[in-house]
């Protein structure tokens, strides 16, 4: 069946602190020795085994349908090689299944390649997305997060919407 669905034009924000403080941190490089700050201790991995790795991405433009969350975990991402990239998030509302995004909210982030963010628990988020073929990202997450702890609502079928960021 096909979904008759609107396209939603979404402006990418620059990313600060303070505006991406809803949905997690903003992770900036620190000099070595630096004390333990607020922000590494963001982290919660505590409800399974930790999974670090590095996940290759192809082809992923600037557009989708689909928003998810992961209600047991925070997720740290960060692009390798000092890349661009986007990310569409929402506040991570009520923290069950039966919570879901509301389209006002979700905004979209510009994530320059020197810097990771760390998602909320719940905190929903569409990408990574870029303009290159191929980048690759450092992901840290449970190892077992994207088969128990996946919960996606489709934009397109429960509002008819798909959304196009507002990228340079």
């Amino acid at each position: 069946m096909t979904v008759s669905t609107s396209t939603v034009r979404l402006p990418v924000e620059e990313l600060t602190p303070e505006a991406f403080a809803p949905f997690g941190v903003v992770l900036r490089p620190l000099a070595d020795g630096t004390p333990f700050t607020g922000e590494e201790a963001a982290l919660d991995l505590s409800a399974g085994t930790p999974r670090f790795y590095l996940m290759t991405l192809e082809d992923k433009p600037p557009r989708f349908t689909r928003i998810t969350r992961h209600l047991e975990t925070t997720q740290t991402l960060m692009a390798t090689g000092g890349r661009e990239w986007f990310l569409a998030v929402a506040p991570a509302g009520d923290l069950d299944e039966s919570g879901t995004p509301r389209l006002e909210d979700v905004r979209a982030f510009c994530i320059t390649g020197d810097v990771a963010v760390t998602l909320h628990k719940g905190t929903w988020h569409s990408g990574p997305y870029f303009h290159e073929q191929r980048i690759d990202f450092v992901n840290l997450e449970l190892s077992d997060t994207n088969v128990v702890d996946h919960h996606t609502y489709r934009l397109d079928e429960e509002l008819g919407v798909d959304v196009v960021l507002d990228v340079r």
